[in-house]
């Protein structure tokens, strides 16, 4: 633990992505291939499960430090993260423990077999001897809530130094439903049977945002246009007469979706599809709303499979014939994609997605403005000499969104952020007017700069009407314009509606609160763009 603690303090006090990557290649040349598979899996989000709740772990602090817990309390509410606050409140250690990170996870793993009081024991016996890094990574790793601010390209980046092996080859092999419980390090990383694994999929390529004018991205007969449709990204997976379906969160949702199961028997093996898991019904998209009321169920009934009926709206191919295609080029790829689908009917469950000339740039910025009426974010552009990377890079793909849906809210409630910003009011509460009277309807947090948080918290604090533990309700004063990507109507909220993706676009200091949007113009949204 204490290699994993001072690798962790190098990242931490740094924002500079190579001395990252130097930060972690070094610690994973130091441990060994317990610690090194503990730390892989760590940072590509497979977390041990949490073993024991916050509420306990509260108690236990407050007991062994010796304070009341309400001084616990208003110290996580300035201190903005729970794992922090523990591993600073404790006394000073009396003993130096000096056990491996593995040692720490499989003693933390045990505490399912205990009862409240012996996982009390168990906790407080490793508090008292672990630093205090060593505390908060400790707590972290119990309460599964493990984040170390490196993305999993960061940590492959570093894999690869240390190991010698290429980044590509090693994120392949990292994608999959692996656990440092069923592999070893070896297995997992060099051994040829590595990327054996029929289920395995292949890492994401992601687009980024285009922000330059579209023309400077050149002569518009070097890019493949097509709608960036709005469901949830996927790979299909058909090998060895099995269907495998894979989210880009790398979560296998096989079972969730049962209008696939029939690609084990319509579409050849070593196949592998890039694609958009898509509502459809009568040749069109259902849009995003009616997913929804698939995401998360762990079963799936018959009249949710006849009321939200799902397809893979098909977008690149990255295996075929049992070979790895992605360093053709994306024409190449979409013809053996075009060629699959023609020769190996599947009753519609795989639905190509439609590309479409466009002669000027003008004429693309046309169909972008129908995206919204075909369920749709926007357009995809795509390089037609492209390979199929990994990750998101500049340059080959970019996602072209509509422009957001807005509307101006009156913040009414505030309360403090986490972590960095644990001093600052950064999470907000807004509604609209209803007559007289203003009703919440979104929160947001995202979309100000850090100079806007630090005059909004100032002001927040001189405007508070009333206090409830973190949260402070304020004058209705300050209007926000708050983009979103979709509407639905919701039976949780006062409004009636839930919003998609909300985040604050810009502080209207221009707009006196009683100019705020209302309910009915909410509604109107909600009508025109609901689904």
């Amino acid at each position: 633990m204490k290699n994993f603690a001072e690798m962790f303090r190098r990242l931490d006090r740094t924002t500079k992505t190579n001395a990252k990557v130097d930060a972690l290649a070094d610690y994973l040349q130091q441990v060994d291939d317990e610690d090194k598979l503990w730390t892989v899996a760590l940072l590509s989000h497979r977390r041990p499960r949490r073993t024991v709740n916050s509420k306990l772990l509260r108690a236990w602090a407050s007991e062994l430090s010796g304070i009341d817990p309400w001084i616990l309390e208003e110290s996580y509410h300035v201190v903005g993260d729970l794992a922090e606050t523990i591993a600073l409140i404790l006394p000073p250690p009396e003993q130096d423990y000096d056990h491996t990170l593995t040692h720490w996870i499989e003693y933390i793993q045990r505490f399912a077999d205990y009862d409240e009081e012996g996982k009390k024991e168990a906790v407080q016996e490793a508090w008292r001897g672990l630093d205090t890094t060593e505390r908060y990574l400790f707590n972290k790793l119990i309460t599964g809530n493990f984040r170390v601010g490196v993305s999993q390209k960061l940590m492959t980046r570093a894999l690869s130094r240390a190991t010698g092996i290429e980044e590509t080859n090693l994120a392949h092999r990292l994608m999959g439903n692996w656990t440092p419980n069923d592999t070893t390090f070896e297995e997992l990383i060099h051994s040829e049977s590595a990327t054996d694994d029929i289920s395995r999929p292949y890492p994401f390529y992601l687009a980024y945002q285009l922000e330059q004018p579209a023309e400077q991205l050149g002569d518009p007969a070097d890019w493949q246009a097509e709608h960036k449709w709005d469901g949830i990204r996927g790979q299909v997976i058909v090998r060895d007469d099995e269907v495998f379906v894979w989210s880009r969160g790398e979560e296998l949702v096989t079972d969730k979706y049962p209008e696939y199961h029939v690609l084990a028997s319509a579409i050849p093996n070593g196949t592998v599809i890039d694609g958009e898991i898509l509502p459809f019904r009568d040749g069109q998209p259902l849009g995003f709303n009616v997913l929804q009321t698939r995401i998360g169920r762990k079963t799936v009934s018959k009249k949710l499979l006849k009321d939200a009926p799902v397809i893979l709206m098909c977008y690149d191919l990255l295996e075929y014939e049992g070979r790895d295609i992605r360093q053709l080029p994306m024409a190449g790829r979409r013809e053996l994609l075009e060629r699959l689908l023609e020769d190996n009917p599947t009753g519609g469950v795989l639905q190509l997605s439609p590309v479409f000339a466009f002669s000027d740039w003008d004429d693309l910025a046309a169909e972008r403005e129908t995206a919204r009426e075909k369920f749709s974010e926007g357009i995809m552009l795509k390089r037609l000499d492209s390979a199929y990377k990994q990750g998101r890079k500049k340059g080959d793909w970019w996602k072209w969104k509509v422009d957001p849906l807005t509307i101006d809210a009156v913040m009414m409630y505030a309360q403090r952020g986490h972590g960095r910003r644990a001093n600052l009011y950064t999470d907000f509460t807004f509604g609209v007017w209803d007559g007289d009277q203003l009703v919440p309807f979104t929160k947001a947090y995202s979309g100000l700069t850090d100079q806007e948080f630090n005059k909004i918290t100032a002001w927040v604090r001189r405007n508070t009407v009333e206090r409830f533990g973190p949260v402070r309700s304020v004058k209705p004063k300050q209007v926000f314009e708050i983009g979103f990507e979709g509407i639905r109507k919701s039976s949780r909220h006062k409004s009636g509606v839930a919003l998609r993706f909300p985040r604050m676009l810009r502080w209207r200091q221009d707009k006196p609160a009683a100019e705020a949007n209302t309910k009915d113009d909410l509604e109107a949204l909600l009508e025109a763009y609901g689904g």
